[in-house]
């Protein structure tokens, strides 16, 4: 069956060109490590096809304000600085370059491959193959790290070169082989993905950790595959491998839940203790409304793992509601024996709204409607207490009053407050003094309040 999404192409009827309804996004590739700075910088640039073919014994080099008298060797190394319409000679001097029978040239041409390849690679990767297993070993050793700079950007031209060099016997090798296949893990996972595919299957474990330990950088944007293989480690039998690919489930949780839950459930019966508390870190990172994470944690309450069952337990109050919680707990008293998680359980189960204190249940009750000051004052001249203020009448002063107290017996702070009564009372007085010959209105004449004013619109005339 045709996928016709992906099969039909919308022409121009005209021309019969495709239409271009949108453009689509480029992967941006990480750049090239250059490489090391050198006298052959200085370089110009008409004298390094000549000097790198050998058409000239030497060269001048103005670099860092010194001079300099270069050799081929040098300017096989600045065949990178190449670019354009001249970099198509400079792949051509560089392959021939690869095939000489000087190592330091053929280092040198190593060294410039891989930004050289960035222009134009043709058959570059092939004698970077060969030049692997050159009987000189630091011809090898250079096309090794040339190798590992050059795979984020050429992932499909090493991809079978890797295969070897990932499980070679030579140490160099092997190390700048992961080096570039972690380079690969940032810019095409789906790559890596294939490669850890494989060397999951491998039988030595040493292997089997190394793939593992790359599932964290691909689990980002290598997708379904990345999924798969953390369920393929997860099953491994190496409890190191287990270990690597659980604590990548925390991680997981947060992007896919599904997914992380059902990893989770189960991890959280490995035999392996570390297994089992990365997958409830993971369960701590899903949703409290998730169903099946709840069903997990419930089980993982009752498990033989005392870690599993402390860590499950203080999730718990995360998880449920107040009532079912406290059912929770009290079945789990019945059959916990640990001292620390029967007190936690006891703290679930004790509910303070009914079983607490005088004060702790009033925390729960609502809080009571203010008294009216009128009303106070009409308790307090009958001598009734209102609430828990003592009354005007019982209070007793604290101090003598500073208006009774000899000068020469008052502080400096006493002072200045005697002289604040004595202004506040002359205001008093004064206010006391202009309201005597203040013009009083007919209502204030006659008593009359707004607030205990009769209802003219009531048909109850009793008040008159």
């Amino acid at each position: 069956m045709l996928n016709l999404s992906r099969d039909y192409i919308a022409r121009d009827p005209r021309t019969g060109l495709p239409i271009n309804v949108g453009n689509k996004k480029k992967r941006k590739t990480k750049a090239v490590t250059k490489s090391e700075t050198g006298p052959w910088q200085g370089l110009r640039k008409q004298d390094i096809i000549p000097l790198a073919k050998g058409e000239i014994e030497s060269a001048k080099s103005v670099w860092t304000e010194g001079d300099y008298q270069l050799t081929q060797v040098d300017g096989v190394r600045a065949l990178q600085r190449l670019k354009g319409f001249a970099s198509k000679e400079a792949h051509k001097v560089l392959l021939s370059s690869l095939q000489s029978e000087n190592p330091a040239i053929r280092i040198a041409a190593l060294q410039a491959l891989p930004e050289v390849a960035i222009q134009k690679s043709d058959e570059m990767f092939d004698w970077l193959s060969v030049l692997l297993d050159d009987e000189d070993e630091s011809v090898s050793e250079a096309a090794s790290k040339a190798l590992a700079i050059s795979a984020p950007v050429f992932p499909s031209a090493v991809e079978t070169i890797l295969v070897n060099e990932l499980r070679s016997s030579v140490e160099f090798r092997q190390n700048n082989a992961w080096k570039a296949l972690n380079g690969l893990s940032e810019t095409w996972p789906e790559v890596v993905c294939r490669h850890i595919d494989s060397l999951m299957l491998e039988t030595e474990v040493k292997y089997r950790i190394k793939a593992a330990k790359l599932l964290r950088k691909v689990l980002r944007k290598g997708g379904s595959t990345a999924w798969d293989l953390v369920s393929w480690a997860l099953n491994d039998e190496s409890d190191e491998v287990r270990r690597i690919a659980a604590k990548t489930l925390p991680t997981l949780a947060n992007r896919e839940p599904r997914v992380a839950t059902l990893f989770a459930e189960r991890a959280i019966v490995d035999v392996d203790p570390i297994v089992r508390i990365s997958a409830i870190k993971a369960i701590q990172n899903i949703d409290k409304d998730n169903g099946r994470a709840q069903d997990i944690v419930l089980s993982g309450t009752r498990s033989k793992d005392l870690q599993v069952r402390k860590a499950c337990i203080n999730l718990l109050p995360r998880l449920l509601s107040e009532d079912v919680l406290r059912v929770t707990a009290e079945e789990l008293l019945r059959s916990e024996t640990d001292s620390q998680l029967i007190k936690s359980l006891k703290e679930m189960v004790f509910d303070v709204e009914l079983e607490g204190t005088e004060a702790q249940k009033n925390r729960f009750l609502a809080a009571s409607l203010p008294v009216p000051q009128l009303d106070r004052e009409i308790a307090e001249s009958q001598g009734k207490q209102i609430g828990l203020a003592p009354l005007a009448s019982d209070k007793k002063p604290t101090s003598e009053d500073i208006s009774e107290k000899p000068d020469h017996l008052l502080t400096d702070t006493e002072r200045v407050q005697k002289m604040v009564q004595m202004n506040e009372q002359i205001k008093k007085k004064e206010a006391e003094r202009k309201n005597a010959y203040r013009a009083y209105s007919q209502d204030e004449i006659y008593g009359y309040d707004d607030d205990i004013a009769p209802d003219f619109d009531s048909e109850d005339e009793s008040d008159f």
